[in-house]
C-alpha cells in the first residue's frame, strides 16, 4: 500500500479547477471525461480545455453533451470538445465506444455515476449503482488500456481519474451479496459500496498498468450540489442534511468541486504515483474502518485502499464482465 498523508499540493479546498490549471499547458493531450455534460464533469471537461486539451465527452444524452461542447468551446475559444454516447450500464455501449477510439488515450476521467432512491437492476441482474458507478468504469479502463498505455509513451505517462466519494466510508465491497440478492436493500450502502470500489480500482490499476506509464487515483470532489441528487429519497435527504450540519462536509462550488480531479489529472505530484485518494486537492489520511465519519471526514477508510480487496475486486468484476 502506497504511504498515506504524504504527498500534498499548493491547493486547498478553496482552490478551483482553473487555479490548478493556470500556467499549466495542456495541447496535445487527449481526454476523455464521462458523464461530461452536467455537473463536477462538465467543469473539469472545460478546463481541461481551456487549458488546450482535446476533450471528449462520454455521456448518455448525446443532445445534452453537444449543448454543454458547444457552450464549452465558446467560452473558452477552444475547439468544442467531441461528443460520444457511452451509456455505462449497458455493455454494448461500452464495447462500441472503446472500439471506435482510435489512437493514443493521454488521460481518463471516471467521473459518471448514477444514484438510486431504490432497487434497480441492469438486464443482467446487476444491481445499478455498482454496475454503473464501478463495473462501467471497469470495462471502459480496461477497453482503453493500450490506447493509454500508447497515450503514456508519447507524454511521459497517463493517468486515470476515478471520481469516488466520502460515502465510501459508510461500507466496504461486500463480495457475498454485491447484488443485494439477499440482504436488505439500501441505496445508501449501495452507492457507498461502489465508491469504495472506485478507490480500489486505482490502487490495482496502478500495481498492474505503472509498468505502462498508467498511474490512477481516487478523488473525492467533496459536497457540491448536483443533478446526482436529483433521485434521493427523503430518507437520504435527511441524512445528507444531517451529515452538513454535523460538519463532515460542506457544500462547495462546482469550480471548487473539479479541483481535485484536476490536481490528479495534471500535478507533476501525482505524475508517476497512483493508488492514493485525495481529498482537497491533497492525499487524505488513512482512518481505521471502525473510524466515524463525522470526525474523519477528509479520511479515507483501510478498506478502500487495501491491496489484497482490491486484487479480489478486479478479478470478480473481470469475471462478472465475461460473464
Amino acid at each position: 500500500m502506497a504511504a498515506h498523508g504524504t504527498l500534498s499540493t499548493p491547493f486547498t479546498a478553496a482552490s478551483t479547477a482553473d487555479d490548478v490549471l493556470r500556467g499549466v499547458d495542456l495541447t496535445g493531450v487527449r481526454a476523455i471525461v464521462t458523464g461530461g455534460s452536467s455537473g463536477i464533469r462538465r467543469e473539469t471537461a472545460r478546463a481541461l480545455t481551456a487549458a488546450g486539451a482535446r476533450v471528449t465527452l462520454a455521456v448518455r444524452n448525446t443532445a445534452a453533451g453537444d449543448a454543454v461542447a458547444e457552450t464549452i468551446g465558446r467560452s473558452t475559444g477552444r475547439i468544442p470538445p467531441r461528443v460520444v454516447r457511452l451509456d455505462l450500464a449497458d455493455r454494448a455501449t461500452v464495447t462500441r465506444f472503446v472500439d471506435a477510439w482510435s489512437g493514443p488515450l493521454h488521460l481518463l476521467v471516471n467521473n459518471a455515476g448514477v444514484v438510486t432512491g431504490g432497487l434497480e437492476r441492469t438486464r443482467e441482474g446487476w444491481e445499478l449503482q455498482f454496475a454503473t458507478n464501478h463495473l462501467g468504469h471497469f470495462a471502459l479502463a480496461v477497453g482503453l488500456h493500450d490506447a493509454l498505455a500508447e497515450g503514456a509513451s508519447d507524454r511521459d505517462g497517463a493517468r486515470i481519474v476515478s471520481v469516488s466519494s466520502t460515502a465510501h466510508m459508510r461500507s466496504g465491497v461486500d463480495f457475498d451479496d454485491l447484488h443485494f440478492e439477499r440482504r436488505a436493500y439500501d441505496p445508501q450502502i449501495a452507492y457507498a459500496q461502489s465508491k469504495t470500489a472506485n478507490s480500489l480500482f486505482a490502487v490495482e490499476a496502478t500495481r498492474l498498468w505503472a509498468s505502462d506509464g498508467i498511474v490512477a487515483n481516487a478523488v473525492n470532489p467533496g459536497g457540491v450540489a448536483t443533478g446526482l441528487q436529483r433521485n434521493f429519497t427523503r430518507r437520504q435527504r435527511e441524512s445528507l442534511d444531517a451529515a452538513e450540519a454535523a460538519g463532515v462536509f460542506t457544500y462547495r462550488t462546482v469550480e471548487q468541486g473539479a479541483a481535485t480531479s484536476v490536481v490528479a489529472a495534471v500535478r507533476p505530484e501525482f505524475a508517476h504515483s497512483g493508488g492514493h485518494y485525495l481529498d482537497d486537492a491533497r492525499e487524505a489520511r488513512t482512518v481505521p474502518d471502525d473510524a466515524d465519519l463525522a470526525d474523519h471526514p477528509h479520511g479515507v477508510k483501510e478498506w478502500a485502499l487495501d491491496p489484497a480487496t482490491a486484487v479480489r475486486l478486479w478479478a470478480v468484476s473481470t469475471d462478472l464482465l465475461r460473464s
